[in-house]
């Protein structure tokens, strides 16, 4: 009984009462399966009824046209990420619904800021145009901070409220994404204002790593509404009790969970859940997408119960998807059949996916026509010339130096010696085309790197950014990101031993997830041939740039000291 699109609304739902009432037959009805009630937070016994790829009924007593035992094995919520850029997947939106829905996840909450920092608002038009066609429910927080600050270039130019005021009415766009300018919404810049203005009333979603006290109380007041930022379990605290709702996050760098979990509890988990925000195809098909999330969490010793509710319901309802005429999040009768069936419930095995009542095949293939032709404006965004090595250069001497620290987007400011056997050269290059110089600096944490490792991501404007030994090894891979049209490559000894092309948006490809997982594991194994001993080097240099983030980080224009929210030279006194 699947409805016709031609049918009205009106008609859609007597043909579901229709089925919930036994006067038709169901299209699906699964027996012999313990169903997570996520508004008592307990698994309970039942025969639940699908009909037109809704739940019409949880009860015995229908027919339908075609049955499924369950074998006793337990369903819960699809998973919805609350939070993701799907741009650092660097897969296309429906290569990542390929990916991760055979592994439970049916929803996804995105920010676009990465593809409309390179592109400007035809980035979130991409985007939202293709949450129509996924096929699985894509919803779109529109990018609040596009450039993130003025302390790098960016190549889409300025986003402002009235750029944003006709994207807003999308059905598919829910509110306002992560709000990186902090100093903006507490000095009251007016910019910013009208954007928190424009979605008084809708979900905002907040950028506050390290907000405390009176600084996150202020923020809270501007109808800033959630975080996936915490890092430390009394900074979550402090969120929790300010009316945020914390994403609990665990990305391909960003490894949160372990420190948040024991936050997680039945009296919490309405106002937290789970987000990947940067999670690579390699780390999909190795350890899972929301899965790995709920997994490790049950390991830290989260009742199952309540990891599932939070990947779920606590995040559908944050956002206002558990209203409406498709509501999502819940087993329940009226909400749509994204439903998930577990082999083990402590060890998130899944067993099988349904998306609105339909069986999700694994590896299957899906149309996107549409989205490979709109995909074709976001080729040629690198716009950059090699420089010479010698512009690579920075000063010698005491400087200021850049403190990785593995699995955590917050850097340490160090002051070390150029010379230093532990420092690195890094470099980044504005690539949109206005011309500026490259910018130099120095780090620490990447091991006995012996050669260059450069990345056309480069968190959120998007610059070129390399990092090595050797000025001729960082020019080299510089030239290799712009032949591709942006990408990553590693270098050794002058010679490119390792790429991958991203030539959309130079974020993206259209390759499938498992030769973009391949591709991956290809340049890690580079990447440690020669001598880098961060896990995933690549996203990690990515955020490098990103000076929202404190301590210190590396932009086109210079030096950020972000706790200052300035440049600073990078001769140390």
């Amino acid at each position: 009984m699947i409805a016709s699109p031609a049918v009205t609304p009106r008609e859609r739902l007597r043909q579901r009462l229709d089925a919930a009432m036994g006067r038709v037959p169901c299209d699906l009805i699964i027996r012999n399966a313990r169903f997570l009630d996520v508004f008592s937070c307990r698994f309970r016994e039942g025969e639940l009824a699908i009909a037109d790829g809704t739940i019409v009924g949880i009860e015995p007593g229908r027919s339908a046209h075609h049955t499924l035992d369950a074998g006793g094995r337990a369903l819960v919520p699809g998973f919805i990420d609350a939070h993701v850029h799907i741009e650092s997947s660097m897969l296309l939106p429906h290569a990542f619904a390929q990916a991760v829905l055979p592994r439970g996840t049916t929803a996804a909450v995105c920010d676009p800021h990465e593809l409309a920092n390179v592109v400007g608002t035809r980035g979130i038009r991409f985007f939202l145009e293709a949450a129509e066609h996924v096929p699985l429910d894509l919803f779109v927080m529109l990018s609040s901070c596009v450039p993130a600050t003025a302390l790098e270039t960016n190549g889409g130019g300025s986003i402002g409220a009235l750029d944003l005021a006709p994207l807003a009415a999308h059905p598919r766009a829910i509110g306002l994404a992560e709000v990186m300018n902090f100093p903006g919404v507490l000095h009251g810049d007016p910019a910013m204002l009208d954007k928190l203005a424009l979605f008084c009333g809708r979900p905002i979603d907040g950028h506050a790593p390290l907000f405390g006290d009176t600084h996150l109380s202020a923020y809270a007041t501007a109808g800033i509404s959630s975080c996936h930022e915490s890092s430390e379990r009394k900074e979550a605290e402090e969120k929790l009790v300010r009316g945020l709702s914390v994403w609990i996050r665990e990305g391909s760098v960003a490894k949160d969970l372990e420190a948040l979990a024991p936050l997680l509890t039945l009296a919490t988990s309405q106002t937290m859940g789970f987000c990947t925000d940067d999670r690579n195809p390699h780390d999909i098909a190795v350890e899972g997408h929301l899965d790995h999330l709920i997994r490790k969490a049950i390991d830290l010793g989260v009742m199952p119960e309540v990891a599932y509710r939070a990947a779920s319901f606590s995040v559908a309802r944050h956002y206002g998807l558990d209203r409406g005429a498709e509501r999502i999040g819940a087993i329940a009768p009226g909400y749509k059949a994204d439903l998930v069936l577990l082999d083990d419930i402590g060890r998130c095995a899944v067993h099988s996916v349904h998306k609105a009542g339909e069986l999700v095949g694994e590896g299957a293939a899906y149309d996107h026509a549409g989205e490979a032709q709109a995909a074709r404006d976001l080729l040629h965004t690198v716009r950059a010339s090699v420089p010479e090595a010698e512009a690579l250069l920075g000063p010698r001497g005491r400087v200021h130096v850049i403190g990785v620290v593995g699995g955590k987007l917050l850097t340490e400011a160090r002051v070390m010696t150029s010379d230093d056997p532990d420092v690195r050269r890094l470099s980044v290059l504005e690539r949109h085309g206005h011309g500026r110089p490259p910018a130099n600096a120095y780090v620490t944490g990447f091991g006995p790197l012996r050669g260059a490792i450069a990345s056309s991501v480069g968190h959120d404007s998007h610059n070129l950014i390399v990092v090595g030994d050797e000025t001729r090894d960082m020019r080299a891979a510089l030239a290799a990101l712009i032949e591709m049209g942006g990408g990553f490559a590693v270098v050794r000894d002058g010679a490119v031993v390792a790429r991958l092309a991203l030539p959309y948006g130079g974020l993206m490809s259209d390759a499938t997830p498992t030769a973009l997982a391949h591709g991956l594991a290809t340049l890690k194994a580079a990447g440690r041939a020669a001598g880098c001993t961060l896990d995933d080097p690549f996203l990690q240099l990515a955020f490098l740039s990103l000076p929202v983030i404190p301590t210190l980080k590396l932009t086109d224009h210079g030096l950020v000291d972000v706790d200052r929210f300035a440049i600073i030279d990078v001769r140390a006194p």
